[in-house]
C-alpha cells in the first residue's frame, strides 16, 4: 500500500538562509529512486479551517520505505534546517 509524508509548514518562513540551505541540499543530495513528489508548495485554496502557508506531499510505494526515508541520516541532517527555517507539522499517513 503506498504511504504519504505530508508537511505541512505553518506560518511563513522566519529564518530565510536556514531554508535556503535545506533547498540547496535537496537539490544537491541525489532522489530517493522510491520517493514521487505529489506537491511542492503548489497553489493552495483553504475550504475549512485555518490553511497552513505551504504543503508538500511526497508519495512511497509502502510506510516503511516513508520512514526509511525520514529517518535517514542525510534526511534528519536536512531536516534540522528546514525546522530551522520555519514552523512545520509532519505526519506519514497510510493510502489505500
Amino acid at each position: 500500500m503506498p504511504a504519504y509524508v505530508i508537511f505541512l509548514r505553518e506560518k511563513p518562513v522566519h529564518n530565510q538562509a536556514e531554508m535556503d540551505i535545506y533547498t540547496r541540499g535537496s537539490r544537491e543530495r541525489p532522489i530517493d529512486p522510491k520517493l514521487k513528489p505529489l506537491t511542492v508548495y503548489g497553489v493552495l485554496e483553504g475550504i475549512e479551517g485555518t490553511p497552513p502557508d505551504g504543503v508538500v506531499i511526497l508519495e512511497f510505494p509502502t510506510v516503511e520505505d516513508a520512514k526509511n526515508w525520514y529517518y535517514s541520516p542525510a534526511y534528519q541532517a536536512a531536516a534540522v534546517h528546514r525546522r530551522n527555517g520555519a514552523e512545520y507539522r509532519a505526519v506519514i499517513v497510510q493510502g489505500m
